[in-house]
């Protein structure tokens, strides 16, 4: 079955991330995962740690603003799931491409 809608942009990207995992300490047992696209903590990084407008943002992403909105809201939920009921979070996928060190996008 063909995926419907249109096919996703790949995303630009600094770097990938040195972590790609967040588990919680204290929990007994084995927790339950929380999956975050590597598209998602650049959103992240870029907008709530940098600070950057979202529409400055969306344009070193290679997005539009409410694309780069979108994304930003999942990945709040997701990060704010796994913090109050104690999940691992997992940093890997999506469609991306690490931007170049000289790209006139910055």
């Amino acid at each position: 079955m063909k995926p419907k809608g249109r096919p996703k942009k790949i995303r630009l990207v600094e770097k990938v991330p040195k972590i790609g995992q967040f588990s919680p300490r204290g929990k007994p047992g084995r927790p339950d995962e929380i999956e975050i696209g590597i598209d998602q903590f650049e959103a992240i990084r870029l907008v709530d740690c940098l600070g950057q407008k979202q529409r400055h943002a969306a344009s070193q992403m290679g997005l539009s603003r409410q694309t780069l909105g979108r994304i930003l809201k999942q990945a709040r939920k997701n990060i704010s799931d796994a913090i109050i009921n104690g999940k691992i979070i997992r940093i890997f996928g999506g469609k991306i491409r690490l931007k170049k060190a000289n790209s006139k996008l910055k």
